[in-house]
C-alpha cells in the first residue's frame, strides 16, 4: 500500500511517502524551493514520487493533515464566543477565514485533478491526531500518553491522547485561542524576534534572565477549573482587522511599553525566562498528573511547541521516572508523516511501522556523478578522495587545524535539525571556533549554543543523556569530573546540547567521529546546520556549493569530493604531497579571519 502524506497547507508544508509500511521519502518544501511556501508542497510531492518511482495513479491513498471545513467551523465559533461584542473585528476575521477555507478546498480539488481517474482515496485527517500519530508511531513505546501542542491546527491547539499498540484514543482537546504556543510567539514578537520563525531565540535567551513576570503569565495561561492550558480572555484583544493580540492587561503586569517601545536587555531576558518557565510549569503539571492518573510511564510529545529543546529537557528532569519521546520533526512539517502513518495503521491495524531509532534521513540524496556534474558546471576545483579512509583523514586534518568544514553526505535529514548529513563541523577545542562560526558563517546571536555530536558508545562516558538526544530534541548533562568540553559550549548547570550518533543510523558520520577521536581529545565535534543565515538546511549540491562560497566555511566535503579555500590549502599540502596532480587542492578564498 502506497500512501502520500501531506501537511496542512498553512505553513511549513511538507510531503512524506509510505510504501508497505516503510518510510520511503519525506522532505519539507522549503528545503527544495529555498523560500517559504504555503499551499500544496509541489516540490516535496514531486521528490517523494520520484524517489519511490511512482506516478500519481500508483498511489492508494493521499492523506492530508487537515480537515478544512471542521477547522473553519471551530475557529469561527471560537472567535465569536471569545469576543461577541467586537462585530467589526469579527467581520474581518470571518472574511479571512472564509478565504482560507476556499483556498484549502481548492488545494483538495487540485489533488483530485492530479490523480485523474485513479481509485486513490483522499483523506482529510484531524491535524492534532496527525501530530499524535507522528509522535507515537515513530516512538519505541507500545503504550504511552501523547500530548500535542501548537498554535492552531483545525481550530485546536492541543490534544491529549493514549496510544496502545497501533491505536490512538483521544482523551481531551484544547481549542483556540487557548494556546501556549501562540502566546510564546507573541512574546517572541515583543522581544524583537520574528514570530512563528525565531522562537528558538527566545528559548535560549531565557537562560540569561530571571522569571520576574512568571506569575502574570501563569495567571494568563492557567485556570483553576481545568488541568489543560486556558488563556484568560481579559489578556486578549481583537484588533480592528480581527487579528488576535495581547491586551494592555499583560503589558501593565509585565511592565511592557504600551506602544510596543524598545525593551532593555534585562527586561527582554526576564520576559523570555518568564514565558519559558510558565510554559514548562503548565505542561509539566499536566503531564505529571495525567501519567499518574492513566498509569503510564512513557510520554510522546508532538506539535510545534515541542521543538523547544529546553522545555523537553526540563520535562525530562521533572518526570524523571518516565521515558519521553519527541519525533525528529515535531512541528507542522512532521504532520505529513503522521498523516501517512495514521492512514496506514487505520488500514493495517496489526502492523506497527518499524523505524531505526534516531534516523530521519528521508530527503534527497545524490550520487557521485550528479555531484561531479554540479561541481564542474560551477567551475569549482576539487580533489577526489578515492577511498573512505582518505576522505576521513583529510577531513580530520582540517578539523584538527581549526577549520570549519561543510559535511554533505547521503540523504537530507527530515526535520529542523542537522543530524550529520547536512552539517557544518568544527573541533570544539579549536581557538576562536565559536567566534568564527558566529561572525563569519552563521551570523547569529552570541547566546545561542552549538550542538556537540558524539558516538553512542562514548556518550555515556562523558554525559548523562536520554533518547531525544538522538534527534537533538533535548539536553544532556556533563558527568561529574568530566572537563573535556570547553566551557563556551556548556549551558548553565553543566548542560550540553548533545547529538548522539549510532553506527546503525549514520555509519559514515559515526566513523568520522571515531576517526577524529583517535587524533583529538575526544570523539566529539561541533555540529550546526549547513545553511546561510535565514535560509533552510541545504538539500542539494548546488545549495551546498553556493552556501560554501558565500560564507566563511573553510572546506566542503561532498560525497567523495573535497573543496578547500586558501586558508585551508596548507593544512593538506603536506598530507597529499605525493598524490597525483589531479588531486591537488584548489585555492578559492577570501581574506583570513581570526586565525587559530
Amino acid at each position: 500500500m502506497r500512501i502520500l502524506g501531506l501537511s496542512s497547507f498553512r505553513r511549513d508544508t511538507s510531503a512524506a511517502l509510505l510504501a508497505d509500511g516503510k518510510v520511503v521519502a519525506a522532505i519539507e518544501d522549503v528545503k527544495l524551493t529555498r523560500s517559504q511556501t504555503r499551499g500544496l508542497p509541489e516540490a516535496a510531492i514531486k521528490f517523494c514520487l520520484e524517489e519511490a518511482g511512482l506516478e500519481w495513479h500508483d498511489l492508494d491513498a493521499v492523506a492530508v493533515a487537515t480537515r478544512p471545513v471542521m477547522g473553519w467551523a471551530r475557529r469561527s465559533w471560537g472567535a465569536a464566543s471569545t469576543f461577541p461584542l467586537a462585530p467589526v473585528a469579527g467581520g474581518y476575521y470571518q472574511a479571512n477565514e472564509l478565504g482560507g477555507l476556499a483556498r484549502d478546498l481548492s488545494h483538495f480539488r487540485v489533488l483530485r485533478h492530479k490523480n485523474g481517474t485513479s481509485p486513490c482515496k483522499f483523506l482529510g485527517l484531524e491535524h492534532h491526531l496527525c501530530h499524535a500519530a507522528s509522535a507515537y508511531y515513530l516512538s519505541p513505546f507500545d503504550r504511552a500518553l501523547i500530548l500535542t501542542l501548537d498554535e492552531n491546527g483545525d481550530g485546536r491547539t492541543g490534544m491529549l491522547a493514549l496510544g496502545e499498540g497501533t491505536k490512538i484514543r483521544v482523551l481531551e482537546t484544547v481549542s483556540f485561542p487557548h494556546s501556549l504556543a501562540w502566546v510564546y510567539s507573541r512574546i517572541t514578537e515583543l522581544l524583537g524576534f520574528a514570530p512563528q520563525k525565531e522562537e528558538h531565540k527566545t528559548q535560549w535567551l531565557s537562560l540569561e534572565g530571571e522569571p520576574l513576570f512568571k506569575p502574570a503569565l501563569m495567571n494568563m495561561l492557567r485556570s483553576p477549573r481545568t488541568r489543560l492550558p486556558r488563556v484568560d480572555s481579559s489578556y486578549l484583544d481583537h484588533g480592528v482587522t480581527g487579528r488576535l493580540r495581547l491586551s494592555s492587561k499583560l503589558y501593565r503586569q509585565a511592565a511592557i511599553p504600551e506602544g510596543g517601545g524598545p525593551l532593555s536587555d534585562d527586561h527582554r531576558r526576564a520576559l523570555a525566562s518568564s514565558v519559558q518557565q510558565a510554559c514548562t510549569g503548565i505542561v509539566g503539571d499536566l503531564l505529571e498528573s495525567e501519567c499518574k492518573r492513566r498509569g503510564v510511564s512513557a510520554v510522546c510529545l508532538g506539535g510545534g511547541l515541542f521543538q523547544n529543546v529546553l522545555l523537553v529537557a526540563d520535562l525530562e528532569k521533572r518526570l524523571s521516572g518516565n521515558q519521553i519521546f519527541v519525533p525528529p520533526a515535531p512541528g507542522n512539517s512532521g504532520s505529513a508523516l503522521g498523516a501517512a502513518m495514521l492512514a496506514w495503521h487505520r488500514k493495517n491495524g496489526r502492523e506497527r511501522i518499524e523505524v531505526t531509532s534516531g534516523a530521519s534521513y528521508w530527503g534527497p540524496g545524490f550520487g557521485r556523478h550528479e555531484v561531479k556534474d554540479i561541481l564542474d558546471n560551477s567551475k569549482a576545483r576539487y580533489a577526489v578522495q578515492s577511498t573512505s579512509e582518505r576522505k576521513f583523514d583529510s577531513t580530520v586534518r582540517l578539523l584538527q587545524a581549526g577549520k570549519i568544514v561543510g559535511w554533505f553526505q547521503g540523504r537530507t535529514e527530515f526535520g529542523p535539525r542537522a543530524l550529520g548529513n547536512r552539517s557544518l563541523l568544527a573541533s570544539p577545542w579549536a581557538p576562536y571556533v565559536r567566534e568564527n562560526l558566529n561572525d563569519f558563517v552563521k551570523h547569529r546571536e552570541w547566546f545561542r549554543p552549538f550542538a556537540i555530536s558524539v558516538p553512542e558508545e562514548d556518550a555515556s562516558f562523558y554525559f548523562e543523556w536520554s533518547e531525544p538526544c538522538r534527534s537533538m530534541n533535548s539536553l544532556a548533562t556533563l558527568r561529574a569530573g568530566v572537563d573535556v568540553i570547553p566551557p563556551d559550549f556548556c549551558l548553565p548547570g553543566g548542560r550540553v546540547r548533545l547529538h548522539v550518533v549510532s553506527r546503525q543510523s549514520n555509519p559514515l558520520f559515526w566513523e568520522l567521529l571515531k576517526s577524529f577521536g583517535k587524533a583529538g581529545p575526544a570523539p566529539m565535534l561541533l555540529n550546526t546546520s549547513f545553511n546561510l543565515a535565514g535560509e533552510p538546511l541545504v538539500a542539494c549540491p548546488h545549495d551546498a556549493v553556493r552556501s560554501y562560497f558565500c560564507s566563511g566555511i573553510d572546506a566542503l566535503v561532498m560525497e567523495n569530493f573535497l573543496l578547500s579555500k586558501a586558508t585551508a590549502v596548507h593544512v593538506l599540502a603536506g598530507a597529499h604531497a605525493g598524490a597525483r596532480a589531479s588531486d591537488e587542492l584548489a585555492s578559492h578564498g577570501r581574506p583570513s579571519r581570526v586565525s587559530p
